[in-house]
């Protein structure tokens, strides 16, 4: 697996740990699969870089050709060609900045897209009778979501999961994310051990700890 260094370095090394702790304690009543996964970002927003690279480009050589070439066309495209690239790339390089260009409606769909996918690819899905739940955590983006298998939906709402992931933004925002995010996987846990009690066979089938992974 590769790891991202902010995803990596998001939660300390004791609250990892806290977090993983919770997750077991709240895994041992009951038969449900809880997974928390943290991304720099759920997608590399080519657009954005684009957008960037265009707009500082044709900017400076606006300037470059008003200034000292006579507002020449022959030399303002060129020009902006040729600080395109290095734009473009400086914009790759700072998360902070090309959140600017993504719209809201894109960085929800690309979250969700990213969430639903990691959704299969850590086996979530294979749970015993479907009750693996995913909490998804977007660095750039700065959302969370919370994905729960079929079998969860049953007994759950999504507005129940939906709050889920409010209580853990809103922790992000206030700077006490892993209070939140514990306080959230023990909600859920309780939820689970109603619905879902443990059982002598119950096995734990999937990693307690935080999943960190570079969208690459």
């Amino acid at each position: 697996m590769e790891h991202s260094s902010k995803a990596n370095k998001f939660f300390t090394k004791e609250e990892n740990q806290r977090i993983e702790q919770t997750t077991r304690d709240v895994e041992s009543r009951t038969i449900g699969e809880i997974v928390v996964m943290v991304v720099d970002s759920s997608d590399q927003y080519v657009e954005a870089d684009m957008m960037f690279g265009v707009l500082i480009g044709s900017l400076i050589s606006l300037i470059i050709t008003v200034e000292y070439l006579h507002s020449s066309v022959w030399f303002y495209i060129p020009i902006s060609l040729l600080f395109f690239f290095p734009a473009k790339y400086l914009l790759s390089k700072i998360p902070v900045f090309k959140s600017a260009f993504i719209g809201f409606s894109r960085k929800n769909h690309a979250v969700r897209d990213m969430a639903l996918r990691a959704f299969y690819e850590k086996g979530l899905y294979k749970t015993k009778q479907n009750t693996g739940i995913l909490f998804f955590i977007s660095l750039l983006e700065r959302k969370v979501w919370v994905i729960a298998d079929k079998g969860i939906h049953e007994k759950m709402k999504q507005e129940t999961l939906n709050n889920f992931a409010r209580t853990v933004s809103l922790g992000i925002r206030e700077g006490h994310s892993c209070d939140a995010l514990c306080e959230a996987i023990k909600e859920a846990g309780k939820l689970l051990e109603k619905y879902f009690p443990v059982t002598p066979d119950d096995t734990d089938e999937l990693t307690n700890k935080v999943i960190t992974e570079s969208n690459k």
